[in-house]
Order: structure tokens, then sequence, then C-alpha cells
């Protein structure tokens, strides 16, 4: 796995994919240089979840970049995927950690200052997320947005931060500048005509924190 996995950070929608096959814009994506994939498919049905989760985990297979399933627990255990993301109103942290056991990724979206104060009593949550720009997805966060916003949640939380919402190509410098550690990206890469290409110009402006 690559030491700074959560730099470039993939979250998966069908419904951006221009009618693409998810998995083929996922390798397209890693080409370029994403380091970590979310499969988020709120409109497929179990049964579909399931198979593009079993074909996106062979596409990664060897390439060190991680699968992690959106709120779904029980699609991350039956594809045995490397963690799993969950939000406010997902299954609770500490239940999904019982669940998943101590070597899976784990993620956690905080809304505000309170959920990333909660999130710091646990020792072994691998990452927050936090809204860097408002977006119709996360219109309910009420969190701090922009650069120092960003930086602002980092200085309260004791875990990994990955922004997230409204982040391209003219803004990621700027969120990874304010100590970010990944930006994660949905329309930029999902909806590019050629998704390779806009992985590698974000990954670029992501600089030194690109490691290995």
């Amino acid at each position: 796995m690559k030491k700074n996995y959560l730099n470039l950070y993939l979250v998966t929608d069908s419904d951006l994919a221009l009618g693409r096959p998810v998995e083929d814009v996922v390798q397209a994506a890693v080409r370029g240089g994403t380091t970590i994939v979310q499969l988020r498919e709120k409109t497929a049905s179990t049964r579909d979840f399931y198979h593009i989760a079993l074909r996106v985990k062979e596409i990664l297979q060897g390439t060190g970049v991680p699968l992690i399933i959106n709120d779904r627990l029980d699609i991350a255990q039956a594809v045995d995927v490397e963690g799993l993301h969950i939000g406010q109103s997902d299954m609770p942290y500490e239940i999904a950690r019982r669940i998943l056991g101590p070597n899976k990724i784990i993620g956690v979206s905080c809304d505000n200052d309170e959920q990333l104060l909660e999130m710091n009593r646990y020792d072994d949550v691998n990452y927050v997320a936090v809204q860097a720009y408002g977006t119709q997805t996360k219109a309910e966060a009420d969190h701090p947005l922009g650069p120092a916003g960003v930086l602002r949640s980092k200085k309260l939380t004791r875990h990994p931060l990955v922004a997230i919402g409204g982040i391209h190509l003219s803004n990621a410098a700027e969120i990874s500048e304010a100590e970010a550690d990944g930006i994660a990206v949905v329309s930029e890469i999902m909806s590019a005509k050629d998704p390779e290409d806009a992985a590698k110009k974000l990954y670029l402006q992501l600089g030194v924190k690109n490691e290995k």
C-alpha cells in the first residue's frame, strides 16, 4: 500500500460516469495517480453493488490502492475489501470497528466540531473527512468551509484528515496546502472525458505530499 494512501481519494458515482462502467473509470484514474478508491453507489441494488465491488476489487488487485466501501458494512465484509467509510447516520464507529476488526481501514465523515472531537476518543480511526466547499449532496454540513476551515479542522482532530466537496483542479492545491492529508473528488474524475489525465493533473497539485 502506498505510504500516503489518502492523497488523491476518488469517490465513485455511476450517475456521473458519462455512461461508462465505474470500473473503467477507476482503472483509468488509478493509472493517473489515484491513491485510494471509495465505492459509493447510492442508487445501486445490493446485488449490483456487490458485483461492482467485486469487479473494482479485481482491477485494484496488485496496485496498492485500497478499496473502501461507502456505508455498506455488509458489502465491505462480503467482498473483503480494505475498508469502510461511514457517515453520522450509518453504523456507529465502535460497532463497525468491532465487526471489521483492527486491520481494516475505517474513515468517518464529520460535519461539525463536535463530531470531530468525538472521533478523538478513538485511537484506531484511520481518517476523518470534512467538507471543503458546499455541495448539494452534503447541504447539511455546518463545518467551516474553504482552506481556513480545513486548516481549523486539522488542528482539532488527531487523525489524518481528508477534505471533500466542491474540490476541482482549480482549488485542489489550496486545500492540500491547508494541511489536508488527502483531497477527495467525485465529478472531477468521474465526469472527466479522460479520467487518467484528470487524475494526473490533480495529483500534480498535491506537491510533495505524494510519496510512493
